[in-house]
C-alpha cells in the first residue's frame, strides 16, 4: 500500500494531537471493522461579526496511518474557519488534501469528516440547551409538576 509524502508526514509527525480542556464539542466516531477510533475536540469563538468559528481543535485517534493521518488534516483544515465551513468539509476534501488516500484507505477520511461533525453537532446540542432556572421560580415549578 503507497502513501503520499503528505499522508507519511502527518502520520510521523500528526498536528493537533492530543486532547483539549473543556471542549466546547466532542465527536467521537469508531469502525467496528478495521478498529479505528477517532476523537475530536472543538473550541468555539464568536468573532467581532457574531460568526462562530472553531478557534482550536485537538484529535486522538488509535488506529493505521492513514487514520492518524486524516485526523491530523481534517484539524488543520477546520481550525479558525467558521462552524458552517466547517461543516462542508467532505471525506474527498480530506483525502485531496493528503494527496490521495489508497482506496481501501477511504474510509479513514470519512471518519475524519464525521468526528469532525459530531463534535460540531455535541457543540451545537450544548449551545441550544434553555438557561437552568432556580428551583423556586414559577417556570421550573411549571416544568416540573407532575399532571395528575
Amino acid at each position: 500500500m503507497m502513501y503520499s509524502k503528505l499522508v507519511l508526514q502527518h502520520f510521523i509527525h500528526p498536528k493537533n494531537q492530543g486532547r483539549l480542556k473543556n471542549p466546547d464539542g466532542v465527536g467521537i466516531v469508531g469502525n467496528p471493522t478495521c478498529g479505528d477510533i477517532m476523537t475530536v475536540y472543538i473550541k468555539v469563538k464568536k468573532d467581532k461579526k457574531g460568526n462562530e468559528k472553531i478557534s482550536d481543535i485537538k484529535f486522538e485517534t488509535l488506529g493505521c496511518a492513514a487514520a492518524i493521518a486524516t485526523s491530523s488534516m481534517v484539524t488543520q483544515m477546520a481550525m479558525g474557519k467558521k462552524i458552517a465551513d466547517a461543516e462542508k468539509i467532505t471525506r474527498q476534501d480530506v483525502a485531496d488534501e493528503l494527496q490521495g488516500l489508497p482506496s481501501a484507505k477511504m474510509h479513514c477520511s470519512n471518519l475524519a469528516e464525521e468526528a469532525l461533525k459530531r463534535a460540531i453537532e455535541d457543540y451545537r446540542s450544548k449551545s441550544r440547551k434553555e438557561p437552568k432556572r432556580p428551583i423556586g421560580s414559577k417556570k421550573h415549578q411549571r416544568r416540573t409538576r407532575k399532571k395528575k
